[in-house]
């Protein structure tokens, strides 16, 4: 799907509420294209998978969550990597989306440091997952570990990863057809939803329970 870069931040959430999501060629890439895949990747909210590594590290927790605190911070660690599509116009349209409070960000620090973390779009009962990184092991889990405990608890319906990849998929994504998708968006965008109606950092004892009793 073609795009260009006067992609506005009211055009991009349309997109999203037409299942369809932005992406670059490249960093230095303005232009901008539109993506609807055939497969769909989501993780379902009672799906999240718990490892025997992740509890142990988890229960061991050195890092601190927060949310929203460092919004940029998670989108420039996102982009660090040699190949990456989120582009400076992206970032521009992600922070505009951010100070409007649709766009959010979850962190995980280790003291000062930041050393993991996921950003993505709520809309209505559906978050859309745009990218996470990790700079210490497990952190990008991490966050997603207290990402879903917030998205349920926030009364989303959908967590939508756009692609699935072997990490995602160890944490319990799943890929679905388009129109399946289709379907489900449409029944999350009737909702309403709160990103910000959890505390950011619940223990984990209370959240590991609650993974248990929803499976």
């Amino acid at each position: 799907m073609g795009g260009s870069s006067a992609l506005t931040p009211e055009l991009l959430l349309n997109g999203y509420a037409q299942g369809i999501f932005p992406m670059s060629e490249s960093r230095d890439d303005p232009e901008i294209f539109w993506v609807d895949p055939r497969l769909r990747g989501i993780i379902p909210l009672d799906g999240f998978h718990v490892s025997r590594s992740l509890r142990r590290r988890l229960t061991g927790l050195p890092f601190s969550i927060t949310v929203n605190q460092d919004f940029d911070g998670v989108v420039s660690g996102c982009a660090d990597r040699s190949e990456t599509w989120i582009s400076d116009t992206i970032f521009a349209l992600y922070r505009a989306l951010h100070l409007a409070r649709y766009a959010h960000s979850l962190e995980v620090w280790d003291g000062h440091r930041l050393v993991g973390g996921v950003y993505g779009v709520a809309l209505g009962g559906a978050f859309f997952g745009e990218s996470m990184f990790s700079r210490k092991t497990d952190a990008s889990k991490i966050a997603l570990f207290y990402l879903v405990d917030r998205l349920k608890s926030g009364g989303f319906t959908l967590f939508d990863t756009q692609f699935t990849t072997p990490h995602l998929l160890s944490l319990g994504a799943v890929e679905i057809p388009r129109r399946t998708y289709h379907a489900r968006l449409e029944r999350a965008l009737r909702r309403e939803a709160d990103f910000m109606a959890a505390p950011p950092m619940p223990p984990v004892d209370q959240i590991l329970q609650r993974m248990t009793q929803r499976s």
